[in-house]
């Protein structure tokens, strides 16, 4: 069942889409300044914005208002590196497009093995160059740095996958357990 009928009737019919589709355009606007290519960013962030996170070529082409080509190399950049999954729609020949709730967690866990092979990369600069040679301590340098990434980095992905934990459990119990909570890590009582 595609999100368009889902919205019909479920909580989503509220939403103001011309809000929606102005968050889409502001959070492609900052993946585009972080260096994002720009249509790859509106497509993810319109699968972001959706309540399902899946949607067809169409519906993104509807509601970006772009060719089916532009849809098309959005995605393909897209899966290649990670971003979205393509997924066949049931009893159907027309591909869906996924992006998923960890998303950013799995995006980031892609970039630890990155930081390993630019540590071996590294590794033989440093040795090619001598230790010694001014190229070489600024290559010695860019290693440390990137260890020191990929160990913060693991320790990061350990306490954000705790901290989610936490969260979704919070969610489940409810809005009061939520204040609750959040009122426990709160240093100064609030009056």
């Amino acid at each position: 069942m595609s999100e368009q009928r889902q919205q019909d009737t479920g909580p989503a019919a509220a939403r103001d889409d011309e809000a929606v589709l102005t968050f889409v355009e502001r959070f492609a606007a900052q993946m585009v300044d972080a260096g994002m290519q720009r249509m790859p960013a509106r497509i993810f962030s319109c699968l972001l914005a959706s309540d399902s996170g899946v949607l067809t070529s169409a519906e993104l082409g509807e509601r970006l208002q772009v060719s089916p080509a532009a849809v098309s190399g959005a995605i393909r950049y897209l899966s290649q590196v990670g971003m979205v999954s393509r997924e066949r729609e049931p009893g159907s020949r027309r591909d869906r497009y996924r992006v998923h709730s960890d998303q950013w967690y799995e995006a980031l866990t892609r970039r630890d093995s990155v930081l390993t092979r630019w540590e071996d990369v590294l590794r033989e600069g440093v040795e090619s160059l001598g230790r010694g040679s001014a190229a070489g301590r600024r290559l010695g340098e860019t290693l440390a740095f990137t260890e020191f990434m990929q160990q913060e980095l693991m320790g990061m992905m350990d306490r954000w996958r705790d901290h989610l934990e936490k969260l979704r459990t919070d969610e489940e119990a409810g809005p009061v357990a939520s204040r609750e909570g959040a009122q426990e890590n709160d240093p100064a009582p609030r009056r």
